[in-house]
């Protein structure tokens, strides 16, 4: 079953809350079903979940995340958002390497230091399932929910297969490939215990920027689709410029129109809503969003999450207004830009 609402412009997040300081607990690569023995762990874990979910709902949010307090603190924590996957599946080597996009003597560019805390991984053998669970944490958060959930999927079999170096499949495409049915069985276990409106993350959609050969646009859209066969609820997209500690990667992305490059090669995909970033770059590139099919709506970002600076009201409430100005109300939510715990 597919969620719906008859909200106009519903308000909700992205990405990862600012975990607790007295929630110190680190999975480091456990299981939940192994380390939530531990009383103490599970108890903090199940109250820090608890306080994300209320604070949303606090703020009037109408559709709210469960925080995704099971990242563990890893490279400045957007690493968590891919090594929680490369810990749990087989087919990826424990060790953090150095990126293989920067090595330990590049420049100390924002690009370098934001991919080097990311870190990258071998892999060193195929993959398969492993312990994601997370039908367990949706099951976990939704105890504490009185408002209607969306669950982030993430990051997802593109972006896992960015930051690898190969010793058993020979391309990241030859790997995305065969994640892409760990992923969609991870999805139906969340619809089958519930789940009504899933959020893939993947910031590996911005692939074929970096390569330059837009015959990559094919197989990311093969990808995603195996990735959402036969997953029975309303599908979200979210690719983000990334948080490097609210600086811009001017060096991956540019600094205008690079929406208007990537999203028309996704429109055929059989998904619901494209979540994107606007706030952190003062809104430009809305314009891209003009030729929107009608069957897809927009989630945008209105609040700008990677600073410090508290946005007034009035400053958001422009946003909106020159959201609404191109794409109809009736196809806008309303959330943060991707985040980190900022």
């Amino acid at each position: 079953m597919k969620f719906t609402t008859d909200t106009i412009l519903p308000t909700t997040m992205v990405g990862s809350y600012p975990r607790p300081r007295w929630f110190t607990q680190q999975l480091d690569g456990r299981d939940i079903r192994v380390a939530f023995k531990t009383s103490g762990h599970s108890e903090a874990f199940d109250d820090a979940t608890r306080l994300a979910i209320s604070d949303q709902e606090e703020a009037g949010l109408d559709i709210v995340t469960d925080g995704q307090m099971y990242f563990d603190d890893i490279g400045a924590v957007i690493g968590s958002f891919s090594w929680y996957w490369y810990e749990r599946l087989p087919g990826f080597s424990e060790a953090k390497e150095s990126h293989p996009l920067f090595g330990p003597d590049a420049e100390r560019t924002n690009e370098a230091v934001f991919f080097t805390d990311w870190g990258a991984v071998v892999n060193d053998g195929p993959v398969g399932r492993g312990p994601i669970r997370l039908a367990d944490l949706y099951r976990a958060a939704t105890a504490h929910a009185q408002k209607p959930m969306k669950v982030s999927v993430g990051a997802g079999p593109i972006n896992l297969a960015w930051h690898v170096y190969f010793n058993h499949y020979k391309s990241s495409r030859e790997l995305a490939e065969a994640l892409a049915p760990v992923f969609n069985a991870e999805m139906k276990e969340l619809v089958a215990a519930g789940a009504t409106f899933l959020q893939l993350e993947d910031l590996g959609v911005w692939f074929p920027l970096g390569t330059g050969d837009t015959n990559d646009w094919k197989w990311i859209n093969d990808v995603i689709r195996q990735s959402l066969d036969g997953v029975d609820a309303k599908i979200a997209l979210h690719f983000c410029y990334g948080n490097a500690s609210g600086n811009r990667l001017r060096g991956i992305f540019p600094a205008r129109g690079a929406y208007g490059l990537a999203l028309p090669h996704l429109y055929d995909l059989p998904i619901d809503q494209f979540v994107l970033d606007f706030a952190n770059r003062d809104m430009v590139d809305l314009d891209s969003l003009g030729d929107l099919p009608a069957d897809k709506e927009v989630g945008i970002g209105v609040v700008d999450v990677r600073t410090f600076i508290v946005e007034t009201p009035q400053e958001i409430a422009e946003r909106i207004r020159k959201v609404i100005a191109v794409v109809p109300p009736e196809r806008v939510y309303l959330t943060t830009d991707g985040r980190s715990r900022a």
